[in-house]
């Protein structure tokens, strides 16, 4: 069993998720070890009377690459667990 967990998470490691925010005017995306690989910014994005809301709509779309890389492995796992609760296992 370990060695299928250690497959299964190498897997999802490898894999990509994308989280947008701000009606797509930002995009994240993220692998399954929550490492950020790109960020993209519209240019109609950039407002600099507002850079708040810029800040903030990256701090959101990061925020969802992170938690959507964090349910893919959950949800991988637990695929291999039977949804056992193991403390520490990811």
């Amino acid at each position: 069993m370990q060695g299928e967990m250690e497959s299964v998470q190498a897997e999802v490691e490898a894999k990509e998720v994308t989280a947008p925010a701000g009606g797509g005017m930002i995009s994240v995306t993220a692998n399954g070890k929550k490492e950020i690989l790109s960020i993209t910014i519209n240019p109609e994005a950039v407002d600099p009377e507002d850079v708040e809301t810029l800040q903030d709509l990256i701090i959101v779309a990061v925020n969802d690459a992170i938690k959507q890389a964090d349910d893919m492995m959950a949800e991988s796992m637990g695929n291999i667990t039977g949804g056992l609760n193991i403390p520490g296992l990811f």
